[in-house]
């Protein structure tokens, strides 16, 4: 697909996990889902879950995929979201514990960055 790119999207170690342990058409689904919403904004694909955490909406084969990601609009070149882990959703609501998990991989990711950038000047 060929468009305008309004993110970057880069995984967490145990999202790769999370897409080789789940089959291969699967996480092409997710995949491709993933490549779509960076170019539109459709919450059905990518929707806000708390004011930091986000996640990437898959349903495939009767299961509800989900991503779970954050922003990080700090560089002014590029906008990415960070894919922290992913879940397979068994009940309508998204429960807190991801959430939560999601919300401390942020912590630490902006902390990290905080120390590397006050290590450059």
């Amino acid at each position: 697909m060929l468009g305008q790119r309004y993110f970057r999207t880069e995984f967490y170690e145990e999202v790769r996990d999370f897409l080789h342990s789940i089959g291969s058409k699967a996480a092409d689904k997710i995949l491709w889902n993933i490549d779509l919403a960076e170019q539109t904004n459709d919450p059905r694909l990518f929707k806000k879950l708390t004011d930091e955490i986000w996640e990437f909406r898959t349903k495939y084969g009767n299961l509800q995929y989900r991503l779970l990601a954050f922003w990080d609009k700090t560089q002014p070149e590029e906008t990415l979201v960070l894919a922290t882990h992913g879940i397979i959703k068994k009940t309508d609501k998204m429960p807190s514990k991801e959430i939560e998990k999601a919300k401390e991989i942020r912590r630490i990711y902006f902390s990290q960055k905080k120390i590397q950038n006050g290590n450059k000047k």
